[in-house]
């Protein structure tokens, strides 16, 4: 009952360990402990997987850097701010050059400290233009205005099944009460008005993910990006919004319950095709004088622009997976790029996210139960930690962000908790085995024990085995001449030599009796080549033999052979006994006939005899010949048995060998005269030969045998 109950106790324990790991990482996961670990991940992810998209080559970006701020105060004096006379400047270029959209990613909430006019000319570059987006800022303590001011237009953008979204998942951060709109003679001139207050992620305040669209006196403000886009490709457009899908002219964005969507950026800054405001200046300068320019306005045919600012006194630098200061302008050009690609990362979902961790940590938890010794266990630990990293990166390259932190932890909880359990309740049981059968049976037996305790039950199984037997020649005479602790010694010596081939050939010890070796391959653990293995130690244990035998003739006055006898064939193989006392040990014709063939070898002076079924699974890959059919005691069907031999030895002998070929040929269709002339011509250099020499004698002197000959030499003892 003991070992049922060990078994039946394994996969609960596995059950519990991956249970504590899963409802661990499942609590801190949910309730966000997890969040600021998993989000540092993610950075790493992206770093790592920064490639440019399909439209990445599309976009440009006209930035305000330092270079920019000194080259204006050092040529015309002028400080921050810039008058918008500069600005103007800009958009003219963009307009000559062929942009397919301007976004402004400028603030223009002030009058200009340059007088009206200033403001006046920018409105009418923008006008020209035809093609730029503005921002304004939603949601600012500073915002002023409460509802959309009549004289600026409104973007105009409906979404289908907006509201009822807004109904059921009730964002936050996407409706606002406030708003900061540029002055109104700008934001008139603009094609369409965007919202510029992007939030970082409210755990570390990195910019990771951001929404689409905003609404503010019941009107749907577009992104950057997204207003980008309607305005660059023209047209109508239709937006409709489904549970966790914008779809934007069939362009499916994955959303969150906030509307947001997971930016899989490109690089670090400046990955994307970007000029200098001061470039851009000095080019529409050089433009109007009618000189020829630094830079061609063209480079920015077809593309979409952004301007804005990337010196650090502007503060518009925020943190992101690529850097700790990254341009805001880039982060809405990384949201277009997403967009006009279509390859916004998708959350997993948290069902799927579960399942996956469930899996993990079970599978974690069942592998460690199953492992057998501290090698097992490590191999364990080196494969399972690492499968939830790389699950999330191969996610990443498909464009999912799965949840690493959660399914790590649990797989490590689940890894520790199941090697406790596993070392609390199985290693005493483990110890006992090894202490108990480490005398009796193989170390291949002990571990499979250890695996499978349930095997300690009565019961057997048929499986198909190569069958060892082994006897030392003459063996009670030798121990006749010794007393009971040089018998001993002696016994010691000669199985242990002989049971390590044995064993490293995979062998399985089924018992001693006396001098005596029963063994078997194939069980309980599979082995293939168990025919090979069985015929190579039976070869190895007579060299290794034939080397001890000058020591124990030494010890016991003469020379110790030993004879092997091997068949392969099913047999029936378990514990077997009573239910106190039981042996590993087998049953079955097969092995009756392989103690046979360990006697049969005295018939004919051989020392290792195999049967007809072991040379077929041989394969080739030892020699042996013939020796004859034969009928064993207890046994009706004759067999064929072979001797084998080395294949040295075999090339050595092999005259020998087909002169005993051809006479046994001769010998099976009753010639008995020629056969035995063969024989006798090499009786004096091959035992058997000699044996078959006498037999043919007896056959010719004796009256013609009845019926058909069939060549079957019956044995009339074991």
């Amino acid at each position: 009952m003991g070992a049922k109950s060990a078994v039946l106790s394994r996969p609960f324990q596995a059950a519990i360990a991956g249970l504590v790991g899963v409802a661990l990482s499942a609590a801190l996961w949910l309730t966000g402990a997890l969040d600021p670990f998993e989000a540092r991940t993610w950075d790493m992810r992206e770093r790592l997987f920064a490639r440019p998209g399909a439209a990445t080559h599309q976009i440009v970006t006209i930035l305000l850097d330092q270079a920019s701020l000194d080259w204006v105060q050092n040529t015309d004096g002028l400080g921050w701010p810039w008058p918008r006379e500069l600005y103007s400047a800009v958009v003219d270029f963009c307009r000559r050059g062929g942009a397919k959209a301007l976004v402004f990613d400028v603030l223009l909430t002030e009058p200009s400290t340059y007088g009206v006019s200033d403001d006046q000319r920018l409105a009418d570059a923008l006008r020209s233009n035809g093609t730029t987006v503005g921002a304004m800022l939603l949601g600012s303590k500073m915002a002023d205005a409460e509802s959309w001011p009549k004289e600026v237009p409104t973007p105009g953008i409906a979404i289908d099944g907006f509201d009822s979204w807004m109904a059921r998942e009730r964002p936050r951060q996407i409706g606002f009460p406030r708003a900061q709109f540029p002055l109104p003679e700008v934001a008139s001139a603009f094609a369409m008005l965007a919202n510029t207050n992007l939030p970082p992620d409210a755990s570390d305040g990195v910019y990771r993910r951001e929404p689409l669209f905003a609404r503010f006196d019941g009107q749907v403000l577009p992104s950057e990006a997204l207003a980008a886009y309607l305005v660059g490709e023209g047209g109508e457009h239709r937006l409709a919004i489904r549970p966790g899908t914008l779809v934007v002219d069939g362009k499916r964005v994955p959303i969150d319950s906030n509307g947001r969507a997971i930016l899989r950026f490109r690089g670090p800054t400046l990955t994307y095709p970007n000029y200098s405001a001061q470039a851009v200046l000095q080019s529409e300068q050089q433009i109007l004088e009618g000189k020829s320019v630094n830079l061609d306005p063209s480079v920015l045919k077809g593309a979409y622009v952004f301007f804005g600012f990337t010196a650090s006194g502007l503060f518009d630098l925020k943190p992101t997976p690529m850097s700790g200061s990254y341009p805001g302008v880039e982060i809405n050009a990384t949201m277009l790029d997403n967009l006009l690609s279509a390859d916004f990362e998708r959350p997993l979902s948290p069902l799927i996210a579960l399942l996956l961790i469930v899996l993990l940590a079970a599978a974690a938890s069942f592998a460690v139960m199953s492992a057998s010794g501290a090698a097992g266990n490590a191999i364990v630990y080196l494969v399972a930690i690492p499968v939830a990293p790389a699950l999330s990166l191969g996610a990443y390259a498909l464009g999912w962000w799965m949840p690493v932190v959660a399914a790590e932890l649990a797989v490590l909880v689940s890894l520790v908790g199941s090697s406790l359990l596993n070392y609390a309740t199985e290693g005493r049981q483990k110890r006992y085995i090894k202490g108990a059968f480490r005398q009796y049976l193989s170390p291949t037996v002990i571990e499979e024990l250890i695996a499978h305790p349930e095997r300690l039950e009565l019961g057997g199984e048929k499986r198909e085995l190569t069958i060892f037997f082994s006897d030392i020649q003459g063996f009670t005479s030798i121990s006749e001449t010794l007393g009971p602790e040089e018998l001993t010694a002696l016994l010691n010596d000669y199985l242990t030599a002989m049971v390590d081939i044995i064993q490293e050939e995979g062998g399985t010890i089924d018992k001693f009796e006396g001098d005596a070796i029963i063994a078997f391959w194939n069980a309980p653990l599979d082995l293939g080549d168990h025919a090979v293995r069985g015929v190579r130690a039976s070869l190895r244990c007579q060299s290794a033999l034939a080397e001890l035998r000058p020591a124990f003739r030494a010890r016991v006055g003469k020379d110790m052979y030993m004879r092997v006898g091997l068949n392969s064939g099913p047999a029936v193989v378990g514990n077997m006994g009573s239910r106190t006392r039981f042996d590993y040990t087998m049953l079955g014709d097969a092995v009756n006939l392989a103690s046979r063939l360990e006697g049969v070898n005295k018939q004919f002076g051989t020392y290792t005899m195999i049967s007809e079924a072991t040379l077929r699974l041989l394969g080739g890959a030892f020699p042996a010949r013939e020796l004859s059919r034969i009928a064993v005691v207890g046994r009706k069907e004759p067999v064929t048995v072979f001797e084998p031999m080395q294949p040295e030895e075999f090339e050595a002998r092999r005259p020998i060998l087909e002169a005993f070929g051809r006479a046994l040929a001769l010998y099976y269709t009753g010639d008995f005269a020629a056969a035995r002339a063969v024989f006798e011509s090499t009786a004096d250099r091959d035992p058997p030969a000699a044996r078959y020499a006498e037999r043919c004698r007896e056959l010719e002197a004796a009256p013609p045998p009845a019926g058909e000959w069939s060549g079957v030499w019956v044995m009339t003892s074991k």
